[in-house]
């Protein structure tokens, strides 16, 4: 008897749990992603969708025709070179005094908690800072490398959005 009013009770809530969901969930065409054992889908699209970038000047940011990119940990450096140099919109410079912004930053893996922390800055010559962006990724799966290549190029792609908003502005 008790087993069978605890079904009726499980019945109902799942029937009003059907119900009290908004008509704009229900219909929706766009499903989200379901969760997974592997943890968040790999690749910087994830990243993308949130972006986590800020400008602190957008006129002067805009102005930037070339980067110095310091070391940073994890080979976050290498990779931002070549995500930057793939767009193609800015000069990759050898020399901090050759260029108009540098870039710097840091890349922290937690072994523990199992991600990679990113923060990256770029600021003129004074030390003004033109932007900012701070990227989490998971590791294992995927693969430490693979977080930061996803890091490396969230950071790109934050850094095109922000570029082409304030271009349209």
């Amino acid at each position: 008897m008790v087993l069978l009013g605890s079904l009726a009770v499980g019945a109902q809530a799942g029937q009003s749990g059907h119900s009290n969901r908004p008509d704009s969930q229900a219909g929706s065409s766009t499903q989200t992603e379901r969760p997974t054992l592997r943890g968040p889908r790999a690749g910087p699209r994830a990243e993308v969708a949130r972006p986590t970038a800020t400008t602190a000047d957008i006129r002067r940011l805009l102005r930037v025709r070339t980067i110095y990119v310091e070391n940073i940990d994890n080979s976050l450096s290498d990779k931002l070179i070549e995500a930057l140099a793939k767009w193609g919109r800015f000069r990759l410079v050898t020399k901090a005094k050759d260029a108009d912004a540098l870039l710097r930053g840091s890349c922290l893996e937690s072994r523990h908690l199992k991600h990679v922390h990113s923060e990256i800055y770029i600021s003129d010559h004074n030390g003004r800072s033109l932007g900012q962006d701070t990227v989490y990724r998971p590791y294992n799966p995927p693969t430490l490398d693979q977080a930061v290549e996803d890091t490396a190029q969230a950071v790109a792609a934050h850094l095109q959005l922000t570029v082409s908003r304030g271009e349209r502005e």
